[in-house]
């Protein structure tokens, strides 16, 4: 009799199991959620997007004019079950997630927080996913004309929630929310191989140091972009004092003309920079484009008159300098495209 018992309660005991986990599975197959396509970087924090600082068709034509272009951000109807329903999802800026991050991350280190790129940015605060499909595409517009490079942007965006709205934004905060580090980047802006520049204290030649293994090259229109003098970089509170103007003349090679806005810098240019582009495919990769721009002919001075207080160092830059881009020809999207 007591085997009966024990076995009877063994049976009912694996039924309950069996419907709890089933009912489980159900909810997991069966729950969608709103989510925002954009992988978080862990080390950064944010995801970083790469956008042409003017869209350009096929032929080379500004599609929104220039300095504007755009991105388009997947949303996301998540769920082993296809979407069976036309969904309106809200979107929204999220400043708040941007500012807790910032703290987060940098502390007291204002000078190195993410800044909020709204004024440079817009899109519609909802957007239609239609009954069979499981993504839509936000668009956001860029007019990135007078962008300083030297500040770090980020657009903050979140799936708007509400008791009103027919969907529930996914709970994984990670996948609710996207931060998007926006890079606008031009013909020559990239990171350039740094190991043919020196930079060294006026007089001083002979000790001449490498700049940095890699240089900055940032945005600042279609022809122009701009590298931070000497061994200064974007971890240097002071930064925005020490930006370097490259201004390229023709297409695939031509001259360089540097200057620069702050006149407490004394900047001086000795010698007339040019440029040229090599290109070649890759050996292993036949759809696989190497492109390269080379600066030649490097020579400028310029003064830090802040890394000690009362005193001024004068240095000069010399040499050139390489930048690389692997370009994926059968992709007809340039930012798609470029192997970042």
């Amino acid at each position: 009799m007591k085997k009966i018992i024990y076995t009877s309660i063994i049976l009912i005991t694996l039924v309950l199991l069996g419907t709890s986990c089933n009912d489980e599975w159900k909810d997991e197959q069966f729950t969608q959620y709103i989510g925002l396509g954009s992988t978080i970087d862990s080390g950064t924090g944010v995801t970083a997007i790469y956008v042409p600082y003017s869209r350009k068709d096929t032929t080379g034509k500004h599609i929104y004019g220039d300095g504007r272009s755009n991105y388009e951000l997947p949303v996301i109807v998540s769920g082993s079950k296809t979407n069976e329903r036309n969904i309106l999802v809200h979107v929204a800026l999220d400043p708040d997630t941007l500012s807790i991050l910032n703290i987060a991350r940098f502390q007291n280190r204002t000078d190195l927080y993410y800044t909020n790129m709204k004024n440079y940015a817009s899109f519609s605060d909802t957007i239609g996913i239609k009954k069979g499909e499981d993504v839509g595409l936000l668009n956001i517009g860029f007019d990135f004309r007078g962008i300083d490079m030297s500040e770090k942007w980020v657009l903050p965006i979140t799936v708007a929630d509400s008791s009103s709205y027919d969907y529930k934004s996914n709970p994984r905060k990670n996948y609710k929310k996207a931060l998007l580090r926006i890079y606008p980047f031009n013909s020559y802006s990239g990171v350039y191989s740094g190991t043919n520049l020196l930079n060294y204290i006026k007089g001083d030649e002979g000790n001449g140091s490498i700049v940095e293994s890699e240089v900055t090259g940032y945005v600042v229109n279609d022809s122009t972009i701009f590298f931070y003098a000497g061994t200064i970089d974007e971890n240097r509170e002071d930064r925005a004092s020490y930006k370097i103007y490259a201004t390229f003349s023709g297409t695939d090679q031509g001259i360089v003309t540097f200057r620069c806005d702050n006149p407490n810098v004394n900047f001086t240019n000795d010698k007339e920079a040019s440029f040229h582009i090599e290109e070649e495919m890759d050996a292993d990769r036949p759809y696989l484009e190497h492109r390269y721009v080379i600066i030649n002919n490097i020579d400028y001075e310029y003064t830090d008159y802040t890394s000690v207080p009362g005193s001024d160092v004068i240095y000069e830059v010399k040499g050139s300098l390489t930048l690389e881009r692997k370009i994926n020809t059968e992709i007809p999207d340039e930012d798609q495209a470029i192997e970042w």
